[in-house]
């Protein structure tokens, strides 16, 4: 069943890299800010992306679009507000 995910996910991996530069993040800081972001999401479980894209408004992309960003940056705040060392 590998063929199902969460359609938040790649919408919350592409917040990040529009709101963080890429040279100077690890690896396990995305990850802790993907975790902290998708969980104050809602899931979308889907098996292919454009079923999700064929059946959105444009007014309900524009919400998600919006959701997701305002979740990554309170994301990006909480795990800079934690103190710990991403090397």
């Amino acid at each position: 069943m590998g063929s199902i995910h969460n359609y938040y996910e790649g919408l919350v991996f592409a917040a990040i890299r529009m709101k963080l530069p890429t040279q100077y993040r690890s690896t396990a800081y995305i990850a802790d800010i993907a975790c902290v972001a998708l969980n104050e999401l809602p899931s979308r479980y889907i098996r292919h992306e454009v079923d999700m894209s064929f059946y959105l408004t444009s007014q309900e992309r524009h919400i998600m679009s919006k959701t997701v960003e305002r979740a990554v940056s309170k994301a990006i705040v909480y795990i800079n507000n934690n103190n710990q060392n991403y090397d």
